[in-house]
């Protein structure tokens, strides 16, 4: 069973990356991982660390939202059958019971229309799911990490994206664990063996502060359009496939902020990839 969880603060130091991946933003997805009622009612939930979590996990998917990056979430149903839970009864009992009450992901940082809930049938968000279909479908291969328990289900999903061969951030000020030294054990394992560890500000900074490539502005358009990125046709009219007037302000207004030299009258008329890749700067 899950332990009554003592509060205890965010750490706010992690170990040095031996790995050097610079963090891309046309090249990542967000992973809000186990984020439930269930599993947060094991803290004192107005107490460290919990706080900080939801109010971290909140600028992440801020930034992920602003800058077109998908979000994906897992959530574990509740009243499993004893065939799916299998040998997680023996470990941690039964699971959830199929109440809204359990099951919810937190309001504060809940899914909003058309992000990914992933149904979480084991510890990594990669099992039983198709995570790594979708990641490819999206032509993703970074994957930043957060939510609850660091050393369990966050840590094995890392070690399963690099596997994989996605590389994983380990969000370290946006997990929750058991204990304080649980917590720095996963991001000492996370650092040792499979992954980057950063901080939640250093991760925002590095997804604004990203270049804006053409794959970049292929995958934001693609994110806003419901589309692979494979499946965007550079040449076809943005409007033609959905996306309104509304929409095209806003990502103008977000990319003219990093170095997209070109003006709403300019792509109104027939607005594709390549006019607006044509506005950026030599």
């Amino acid at each position: 069973m899950i332990p009554k969880i003592a509060p205890y603060p965010m750490p706010a130091q992690w170990p040095e990356n031996r790995v050097h991946w610079q963090l891309r933003p046309e090249r990542a997805a967000l992973l809000v991982h186990d984020l439930q009622l269930y599993f947060l009612n094991y803290f004192a939930v107005t107490q460290m660390p919990i706080p900080q979590l939801l109010s971290h996990t909140a600028q992440l998917l801020d930034a992920c939202r602003e800058l077109g990056i998908p979000v994906f979430y897992t959530a574990q149903p509740g009243n499993q059958s004893p065939k799916d839970r299998a040998l997680l009864t023996d470990m941690w009992g039964p699971g959830l019971p199929d109440d809204p009450a359990a099951t919810a992901i937190h309001p504060s940082v809940a899914p909003q229309p058309g992000e990914t809930v992933l149904t979480k049938w084991r510890y990594s968000a990669f099992q039983r799911s198709n995570l790594r279909e979708r990641l490819n479908d999206q032509g993703r291969d970074q994957l930043i990490i957060c939510g609850v328990y660091a050393h369990i289900g966050c840590q094995l999903s890392a070690a399963e994206a690099f596997m994989q061969d996605v590389q994983p951030f380990f969000v370290a000020d946006a997990l929750a664990d058991f204990s304080e030294e649980e917590h720095l054990q996963a991001l000492n394992y996370v650092v040792a063996r499979c992954g980057a560890v950063m901080g939640t500000a250093e991760v925002v900074r590095a997804l604004h502060n990203g270049p804006l490539t053409r794959g970049a502005l292929r995958a934001e358009l693609a994110t806003a359009l419901n589309l692979s990125t494979d499946d965007l046709d550079p040449a076809a009219d943005l409007q033609d496939l959905g996306l309104d007037s509304i929409q095209l302000m806003l990502l103008l207004e977000r990319w003219q902020t990093r170095g997209l030299q070109v003006t709403y009258g300019d792509v109104a008329v027939s607005p594709t990839l390549d006019t607006l890749w044509q506005g950026l700067p030599e």
